[in-house]
């Protein structure tokens, strides 16, 4: 069997950022969502890394990501922000409200900024360690206005998106990095085994008339289904629960949301740094983390569980392993770029 090739992150990320470049995007915008890309693939989440990039790609080229601007302050207090992001590329854009939130949480204790009308963010778990390697908390949500994948909690019909909520934890070694949805599944992961005419681990879906089910196909074909929310059919209430939070937390505080004409895919965000320094302190905040880890690492594993992980232990692992050995692409990535690349005139990356 051929081995899968591999790349390295570096090359990964000047070839994304070059392709962003020529589709129109400052190369300092390009540069951030071309290493937030990658970051996805590194931590092992493959379907919200470079396979994005022919989205992203797309949508430049169409003009409903937008290409230049900055975002509009809305609101500005002491310790929050609220963004209009104008449609601008979603990771840059929460990469400078990380920022802006944690110079706001080293003077306040917290800081938070709201976006709204951002464009699609990638995935959650690539920002965390910027938080955490600062020795800050994050919690970072988001939902898609435009989008409606997920039922109510006993409905057939949808109203959300799996509205994702990611956390950074620091501890004196590795983080807590927690990326969970509102839904079983998400979008990214039934379309791709529905292209590749495969089925889901589990039954994570439901037909039109609420029967659960591990094929995606019920998603595509009409009458459609949709997601099930976190807990499944016996305790779907708890992920339908953390859907409404979401909602609050993202389009609520933003004022722009489900209630509003549809722009297209993007993203409504809420960002919040929280800085240990100005509660226990930072030592303390560790003190207790730390025996959190040791306390779950020691856990006894049930019968056919290796060892007892914490969230997100595994994605660092992988992490750690592709920045040292190259990062193995999901198969048919580079494929699909391989047009943009003729295209907009940039070369392949080579393999290692």
């Amino acid at each position: 069997m051929t081995s899968p090739l591999r790349y390295s992150a570096a090359s990964l990320v000047r070839f994304a950022r070059d392709l962003l470049t020529r589709a129109g995007l400052d190369d300092l915008v390009a540069a951030d969502v071309a290493a937030v890309l990658v970051e996805g693939d590194l931590l092992g989440h493959t379907t919200h890394g470079l396979q994005l990039l022919s989205a992203y790609l797309r949508e430049l080229d169409s003009g409903t990501m937008l290409r230049a601007g900055s975002p509009c302050v809305v609101a500005k207090h002491t310790a929050s922000e609220l963004w209009d992001g104008n449609r601008l590329p979603g990771p840059w854009l929460v990469l400078r409200a990380l920022d802006t939130a944690a110079s706001i949480a080293r003077k306040h204790g917290t800081g938070t900024v709201s976006i709204r009308r951002s464009h699609h963010i990638a995935c959650l778990a690539a920002y965390l360690k910027r938080a955490t390697d600062q020795g800050l908390m994050i919690v970072l949500s988001c939902s898609d206005p435009a989008g409606a994948s997920v039922a109510p909690f006993g409905a057939v019909t949808p109203v959300f998106t799996p509205n994702p909520i990611a956390a950074g934890i620091p501890t004196s070694g590795d983080p807590i990095l927690l990326d969970i949805s509102a839904s079983l599944t998400t979008n990214g992961l039934t379309n791709r085994l529905f292209q590749e005419g495969r089925r889901l681990p589990h039954p994570w879906v439901q037909d039109h008339l609420g029967n659960p089910t591990d094929d995606p196909g019920v998603l595509f074909k009409e009458p459609k289904g949709t997601l099930l929310p976190t807990g499944g059919l016996d305790a779907g209430h708890k992920g339908y629960s953390l859907a409404l939070l979401i909602e609050a937390l993202t389009a609520g505080l933003s004022g722009y949301g489900r209630a509003d004409p549809a722009e297209g895919w993007g993203a409504t965000v809420f960002l919040q740094i929280i800085d240990p320094e100005a509660f226990g302190g930072l030592a303390q905040f560790t003190r207790q983390t730390d025996w959190l880890a040791a306390a779950c690492h020691a856990a006894t594993p049930r019968p056919g569980v290796d060892k007892v992980r914490l969230p997100g232990e595994r994605g660092l692992a992988q992490f750690h392993r592709q920045q040292r050995d190259g990062v193995e692409l999901y198969p048919g990535i580079m494929e699909g770029l391989r047009a943009w690349t003729e295209g907009l005139g940039v070369a392949l990356p080579h393999a290692l």
